[in-house]
């Protein structure tokens, strides 16, 4: 009967034919009788609603030709399910957010949340961090479940990442520092997109005031940005992180998912820049990600203007500006950063 709820749960339609009813609960072998009282039981819990207008069989057990399904009340049978889950599973297993999602997000991940339950209390919560792989392995036996099928989504969901010590597995953080700021109790790292504009900011760096300048190489940076308190770990340190990238749809999409992941500002001055010049025109065929481009226009005055020029094909790519150009507009932000103008 609970298959047969979480098939109800998962259908988009209010309505449902008896027809419908019967391909969704046939079982090889099952008669009429059986199927008949499978919906009777739904239509005593008020999760099937007779269509009173299209009538009933006449065959015993009689039932309707059509029905509603009641949507409410499948969710109230999913909520005690989770209540029952909730006493039973490892209280570091944190199901609230479950009360927020359809009920075959919870029923999808059960299985799941059972090796969890499974692993912690047999072996407790590790104390170790090891990489997502390993623990992956550990947990669900399958060392690809954390990185690569939504492990990490799930662990997430139910509070559990920070606690299962896990390493992100991601290519490692391409970065050069400015040794002379990292005493500083706020650190400021620039990320840019390419590899050109990189290599015409490195010499700026130690006259910059930030303490790092990150190579993003593209929509890399997403996911290697997992590395960076590994790869620089201080304590008691605020971190700041700006971004400067292409000005095309694919630009503004890389720093919009990087900015879900770790709060990312965009470095306007070089945005700001590009502005001023004449765009390129020949990206017009990159997928718009409308989320990321209003986003982005909501950040500078000319912002409708910028939208129209990606929509009718036109971009700025990095190397518009030129080394001299890169370098000047570094060394007077940060000398703004540092008197508080910025």
């Amino acid at each position: 009967m609970k298959e047969a709820l979480k098939q109800l749960a998962v259908r988009k339609k209010m309505t449902i034919s008896l027809d419908e009813l019967t391909a969704l609960f046939y079982e090889e072998g099952q008669t009429y009788e059986s199927i008949a009282t499978l919906i009777l039981n739904f239509e005593n819990d008020h999760v099937l609603q007779p269509v009173r207008a299209s009538g009933r069989t006449t065959r015993t057990p009689s039932v309707a030709y059509n029905y509603r399904i009641m949507k409410a009340t499948i969710k109230e049978a999913s909520h005690g399910e989770l209540h029952q889950y909730n006493q039973h599973f490892h209280e570091s297993i944190r199901l609230d957010m479950y009360y927020k999602l359809p009920a075959e997000t919870f029923h999808q991940d059960l299985p799941f949340l059972q090796l969890i339950h499974s692993y912690i209390e047999k072996n407790g919560l590790p104390k170790e961090d090891v990489p997502a792989p390993e623990r992956s392995a550990e947990v669900v036996g399958n060392e690809k479940w954390i990185d690569e099928q939504g492990g990490k989504v799930l662990l997430e969901r139910v509070q559990l990442w920070e606690h299962l010590k896990i390493i992100p597995v991601s290519d490692p953080l391409m970065m050069a520092v400015n040794p002379k700021m990292l005493q500083r109790s706020g650190q400021v790292h620039l990320i840019v997109e390419n590899k050109t504009t990189y290599q015409a900011l490195l010499p700026v760096l130690p006259e910059s005031l930030f303490s790092s300048l990150i190579y993003g190489c593209g929509n890399k940076i997403v996911k290697s940005i997992e590395q960076f308190d590994w790869q620089l770990p201080m304590i008691g340190v605020e971190h700041s992180f700006f971004y400067f990238g292409d000005i095309d749809r694919s630009g503004l999409t890389i720093w919009h998912s990087l900015n879900k992941k770790q709060r990312t500002k965009l470095a306007t001055p070089f945005y700001e820049a590009c502005f001023k010049k004449a765009p390129f025109q020949g990206k017009g065929n990159q997928r718009k990600d409308v989320e990321a481009i209003k986003a982005f226009i909501a950040e500078f005055s000319e912002g409708h203007e910028i939208e129209k020029l990606l929509d009718e094909g036109f971009y700025y790519p990095q190397e518009i500006l030129n080394s001299v150009e890169l370098g000047a507009i570094w060394r007077e932000w940060s000398w703004k950063i540092m008197n508080g103008k910025d």
